[in-house]
């Protein structure tokens, strides 16, 4: 069976097919189930008659993503979405699908068909460029992200903090000829590893089902953008201090002026007096021992 025809059954067989969002509605069959106010014709593709005109098209692929958004196949039907034909051409290459336009999906083509192997990458790499990588900081990061997931632990690991490990990163990805943009951790050791850069005795622990991104930013969009409609890794994974179990890190926005990741957050206790209400026997006179 190949690649295409998985992921279109896959997409069909989930048991919340049925509910998907772009389905007809069973009271009002012309709208969409996800939201009655958004026809079933939001995710047709534009034909490019004239009859619909630019601001009422974007709003209407808009609706339809906004209800994609909760769609519960929503990742099943983006993956089938992506898949390839047999001539290489998109499955879906028209219409909303997974909440993605046609030029978006397009994009992904040309990126994955773009996208430098670690042997590709090996040819245009000068041994300057080897030598940068080879450093004791840079080495460190290495090391640390073969064995770790999570940016906190990767910073951790490598002894520096969580933006200079990042910064590496990054700086790594163009040494190695990889783009930052896109470029996962899988793929960044594993170049590293053909270039000789990363020691082959060292264990890489994979990224598991979601691909890491081999350089987070501040806003995660290179994460999301690898791991499109899935929870991120880097944010269940927690870094709990032994007796600090209740101390669970509470998940907060992320600012653009400085990487924020997990903190631990330390609560300080202060007890109140206590006060008490003393009764005290009545004072007797004792008499003198024999």
């Amino acid at each position: 069976m190949s690649s295409r025809n998985r992921a279109y059954y896959t997409l069909i067989d989930h048991r919340f097919y049925a509910y998907r969002g772009c389905a007809p509605d069973p009271d009002q069959p012309d709208r969409a189930q996800g939201d009655t106010a958004v026809s079933v014709n939001a995710w047709l593709p534009y034909t490019e008659d004239e009859q619909e005109t630019p601001s009422a098209r974007n709003a209407r692929q808009a609706a339809a993503q906004r209800v994609c958004g909760s769609c519960p196949v929503r990742a099943e039907c983006e993956a089938y979405a992506l898949s390839e034909t047999g001539d290489g051409k998109l499955s879906e290459p028209e219409g909303v699908w997974g909440g993605m336009l046609p030029l978006a999906r397009h994009r992904d083509l040309v990126a994955r068909r773009t996208a430098k192997t670690p042997a590709a990458a090996a040819a245009t790499i000068d041994a300057k460029r080897l030598d940068e990588a080879r450093t004791d900081q840079k080495q460190a990061v290495l090391r640390s992200l073969a064995t770790n997931v999570d940016e906190e632990l990767v910073a951790y690991g490598a002894g520096m903090d969580v933006r200079t490990a990042n910064w590496h990163r990054s700086l790594l990805c163009g040494l190695l000829g990889l783009d930052k943009e896109r470029a996962t951790r899988q793929q960044l050791l594993d170049t590293a590893r053909t270039l000789g850069v990363l020691p082959a005795g060292v264990r890489v622990v994979p990224d598991g089902d979601v691909p890491i991104a081999a350089a987070p930013n501040t806003d995660g969009s290179r994460q999301r953008r690898l791991a499109r409609g899935r929870r991120l890794p880097t944010s269940s994974v927690q870094l709990i201090l032994p007796g600090y179990e209740q101390l669970l890190r509470v998940p907060r926005p992320r600012r653009t002026t400085r990487p924020a990741g997990p903190r631990l957050r330390v609560v300080r206790i202060v007890a109140e007096p206590l006060t008490f209400d003393i009764l005290l026997p009545a004072t007797t006179t004792l008499e003198p021992a024999a």
